[in-house]
């Protein structure tokens, strides 16, 4: 069997490493984290539109490419090992895509073609203090023929940039509703959050947000389908961004380990440094596997809950395997903000925690383990 790439694939996966190579020099990426505000490139982010990365998996009818699940991870591997300021996955994993899948023709042709061009940033409010995705406490109240959103949603990613929100709400009799709301409305309120990895993330409290008949995705009693569909291909694209950011950090590790000399030897030459790196190497690769066989899944339209779940153990597992060896052998340059490492250890801890750790996908995969069994 063949497991590589495509000559497109490979295609979109080089020229994705180019782009974000060049338009993230240390200097750029240093000068974004000192400002003031999110840490969001909008140049870099007209180059990645301009090059149609955003546009890959916009239905053609949309002004999109029309392709699939599989090159959107390659993007986002790209976008893990630079750790480029732009909001790609909330753009076209948690907005776009639902959308394209979900959404009514209205819908479609108000966003996809923006988002295809580079003038939207979408993202999705998930998270709430209870913590489950699934068992949302924000209301949606009946209100004429639409809806009144009240509650609170945490770390909702890119929400000070978003030009619109997916926000899911419990429509009542157990029912999730998925909603399509301008964080500009009257009575959203967004409040920045001081993130682990300095990626840009809210507070954002609704008081009686109107929510159109017009707004709300699919059907509002069906929202649960739409949610668990989302929630699978979020942890897909986070495997896959922090497989990105896992290869950049052991490559910088490899580089490194060649050139620095204790006793007029570089450090690679030591056994416990080689075994060290390579340990860290089959992690990397334990990641690679697990994570382009639940996205290759996606993008075949195959079930895929149970490789989603292995794959997001294994990044959040084996990914805080990589990074902390990659710092333990740049000693104490691995701590300098002025050095990249850095980025890539605090942006895996942060991408980790998202949308459940470790021990939240163990939890996802006996759950599983215990329908299948239901089933026989």
């Amino acid at each position: 069997m063949d497991f590589s790439y495509s000559e497109e694939q490979q295609a979109i996966l080089d020229l994705a490493g180019q782009i974000l190579d060049d338009g993230t020099p240390r200097e750029r990426l240093r000068e974004l984290e000192l400002g003031d505000g999110p840490r969001f490139d909008p140049e870099l982010w007209k180059q990645v539109a301009g090059a149609g990365l955003l546009a890959i998996a916009v239905p053609e009818e949309y002004d999109g490419a029309g392709l699939g699940f599989l090159e959107v991870a390659s993007v986002l591997q790209q976008v893990g090992a630079t750790a480029a300021p732009i909001p790609y996955l909330e753009t076209v994993v948690l907005g776009a895509l639902p959308l394209a899948e979900f959404g009514s023709g209205a819908q479609k042709a108000a966003w996809l073609p923006r988002v295809a061009r580079g003038e939207a940033v979408l993202t999705a409010a998930l998270i709430e203090p209870e913590g489950d995705p699934l068992r949302p406490s924000t209301r949606a109240e009946t209100d004429g023929d639409g809806f009144r959103l009240t509650g609170t949603k945490f770390c909702v990613p890119a929400a000070e940039i978003a030009d619109a929100i997916l926000v899911t709400a419990d429509t009542g009799d157990g029912h999730i509703g998925v909603f399509l709301v301008d964080p500009r409305s009257e009575g959203v309120r967004i409040t920045p959050l001081g993130t682990t990895g300095g990626l840009p993330e809210a507070r954002v409290d609704f008081e009686r947000v109107a929510a159109p008949g017009d707004a709300v995705l699919g059907d509002a009693q069906r929202g649960r389908v739409i949610l668990e569909w989302l929630l699978e291909r979020a942890n897909a694209a986070l495997a896959a961004t922090m497989l990105g950011a896992c290869e950049a950090a052991l490559e910088l590790t490899a580089e490194y380990a060649k050139t620095r000399k204790q006793f007029d030897q570089p450090i690679a030459m030591f056994q416990a440094v080689g075994h060290r790196a390579a340990d860290a190497y089959i992690d990397v690769e334990g990641i690679r596997l697990t994570t382009l066989q639940a996205v290759w899944r996606i993008s075949e339209g195959l079930p895929a809950a149970t490789q989603v779940a292995v794959a997001k153990h294994w990044a959040c597992e084996a990914g805080q395997r990589v990074v902390h060896a990659a710092q333990h052998l740049h000693g104490g340059i691995g701590v300098d903000r002025e050095y990249p490492l850095h980025r890539f250890f605090l942006i895996v801890k942060q991408l980790e925690l998202t949308l459940g750790g470790a021990t939240q996908q163990l939890v996802q995969l006996g759950n599983l383990l215990a329908d299948a069994e239901d089933d026989t």
